[in-house]
């Protein structure tokens, strides 16, 4: 059998350091700070619910970053 992989780090990084953000612009910053996986969504998608570890989630309205969240 495979050894289990040790798990990801998540960066130190607060979601709410990016509400208000371009989203072109919080995805970078995001990536730049060590989130493995980014993704802009539009208010109200429907999403999965699992937790994905260096995984940051972005609700983007107007062009613009209005809520935040890991997983």
């Amino acid at each position: 059998m495979a050894p289990i992989p040790p798990g990801q780090a998540e960066p130190q990084d607060s979601p709410d350091g990016y509400l208000g953000l371009e989203a072109e612009q919080a995805e970078r910053l995001a990536r730049q700070r060590g989130w493995s996986t980014v993704r802009a969504l539009p208010p109200g998608a429907v999403i999965t619910l699992e937790y994905r570890v260096g995984r940051l989630n972005f609700e983007v309205k107007d062009g613009r970053v209005v809520r935040a969240w890991k997983g």
